[in-house]
């Protein structure tokens, strides 16, 4: 029992090393969360998939990515070619005079759109296979019969991990009831989406 535990444990630090860092879906969740629009549903899509994934990597999925460079070089162009898409529309924001108001006032975003953002941002991604199917599917396996253990460790850091930053970006609401707090924000996320989908293309 105590062997399971610490393998839980060892993979909720590891897990949390790897989610917690400034990245598209991190800054997607904390703009939603500021807005506080469709918090729960981009929460819940970003931890189930990144369970998902988890899982994958526990169960031996790793080996088939590591096996298939040519698949992960697709999604490596189609994911960088939408981080710049987003990243070029954030600027536009940033550069306009549009007031968004916390608590959904002036916000546009669907629910369907909110949904496929969320989907692309972490699907489109092939860090994320590397991370979790490679990364953490060799981690769980060093931990022998403990690894489903490790598994569910780490998935609760992304539970824990986007829950917080969803749900606690809220608090920046009066920050951003002025306009410029909007503007620098998305200023930022567009250097950090157009940035990543640079070294998506230009790193291997």
């Amino acid at each position: 029992m105590n062997s399971a535990w610490l393998a839980a444990g060892t993979g909720l630090v590891t897990g949390a090393a790897l989610i917690i860092a400034i990245g598209a879906q991190n800054a997607y969740v904390l703009r939603q969360g500021i807005l506080r629009e469709h918090v729960l549903p981009i929460v819940i899509v970003c931890a189930l998939s990144d369970a998902l994934l988890i899982a994958a990597g526990v169960a031996g999925m790793g080996a088939l990515v590591a096996a298939a460079p040519a698949l992960v070089t697709g999604i490596r162009w189609v994911g960088a070619a939408f981080l710049v898409t987003y990243g070029l529309l954030a600027a536009r924001r940033a550069l306009t005079s549009e007031r968004l108001e916390a608590g959904g006032i002036g916000s546009s975003t669907s629910l369907r759109t909110a949904i496929l953002t969320s989907l692309a941002l972490t699907w489109l991604n092939p860090h994320v296979y590397l991370d979790t199917l490679v990364f953490l599917g060799s981690i769980a396996t060093s931990q022998g019969s403990h690894n489903w253990a490790f598994g569910v460790g780490a998935a609760s850091a992304s539970v824990l991990w986007f829950t917080g930053l969803g749900y606690g970006a809220r608090l920046l609401g009066p920050l951003f009831a002025k306009p410029i707090a909007w503007r620098v924000l998305d200023g930022l996320i567009a250097v950090v989406m157009v940035t990543l989908g640079v070294l998506l293309i230009t790193s291997h």
